[in-house]
């Protein structure tokens, strides 16, 4: 089966790394090439989710606290807040609620710097992940991208980075210039999430009813298109790097972490064939471990 899974990121043109587990039986694994570290895009907001939820119940944070989000300075995306033409306020956990189901850009920098890098890293140690660093959010990320393409502003660096007529700039896939992980990090935090290994029951259930409003429904979930069968997951898309992590939950009960992770031949916004194939690796895995 794992040829199978192989074959099936080979037939797509993508490179591809995904683990799977059994959230009842994590004896019961899927591997491939899983302990790769890997740049990790929008992924980087789940565990700033979770980090998120333990300061709130160690009651560093306050999640009805307001913040307001001015166009001037917030960080731009496709999504959420980033489109907004005027100054947005929300408390903190509303912004984690978007930053997880539209996977909004200005929503999750603002978070982060609430939470902090420090401290961040700090409860991702404390969370058993030790192939997981955040190194800095989105806006940052821009600029860095901007600095690698010699472009000086972020919709130019990001049609450098989309245009398969150029070289992709040093560096920019490379997991050390990047917040990465490992496909087998993000499946343990799946696991410990779930099984409220980290979390209080109140922030656990919002952790898990936040990941299952996530809009996006072309990645992991097409592999499982039932309306019985639940998935909550958080995907990640930069230039070629296309992922999704998240539990999958099945009619009877049981339930699978998955995380995969992609690198694909091509840098266009549009690929539907390698996103559909997030979801049969995932699919492929689940019956592997059923």
């Amino acid at each position: 089966m794992n040829a199978r899974i192989r074959a099936t990121f080979a037939d797509a043109g993508v490179r591809g790394w995904l683990h799977a587990v059994a959230l009842d039986a994590p004896e019961s694994t899927v591997d491939i090439d899983a302990d790769t570290v890997v740049p990790m895009a929008s992924v980087y907001k789940l565990p700033l989710l979770v980090g998120f939820c333990r300061l709130v119940d160690e009651g560093e944070l306050d999640p009805r606290e307001r913040l307001t989000l001015d166009p001037s300075t917030r960080t731009p995306g496709p999504t959420g807040v980033s489109l907004m033409a005027d100054p947005v306020t929300m408390s903190l956990r509303d912004l984690a609620v978007s930053m997880m189901a539209v996977s909004d850009n200005a929503a999750a920098d603002a978070l982060l710097d609430v939470v902090g890098l420090d401290r961040l890293a700090e409860l991702l140690q404390s969370f058993g992940l030790q192939q997981t660093w955040v190194r800095r959010g989105t806006a940052a990320n821009l600029v860095d991208l901007q600095r690698r393409t010699g472009m000086d502003d972020p919709d130019a660096a990001l049609a450098v980075l989309a245009d398969n007529n150029r070289t992709t700039p040093t560096g920019v896939y490379e997991a050390a210039n990047a917040s990465a992980t490992t496909p087998s990090d993000m499946t343990l935090l799946l696991r410990r999430l779930w099984t409220g290994e980290l979390l209080s029951a109140a922030q656990t259930d919002f952790a898990k009813a936040t990941m299952r409003r996530q809009i996006f429904q072309h990645r992991l979930a097409s592999g499982f298109p039932h309306d019985s069968i639940r998935v909550a997951g958080k995907t990640g898309t930069f230039g070629a790097l296309r992922h999704e992590v998240g539990v999958v939950t099945l009619p009877a009960g049981d339930a699978y972490a998955v995380a995969v992770f992609t690198l694909t031949a091509r840098s266009d916004w549009r690929q539907p064939r390698a996103d559909a194939t997030i979801g049969l690796a995932a699919q492929l895995a689940v019956n592997l471990l059923r």
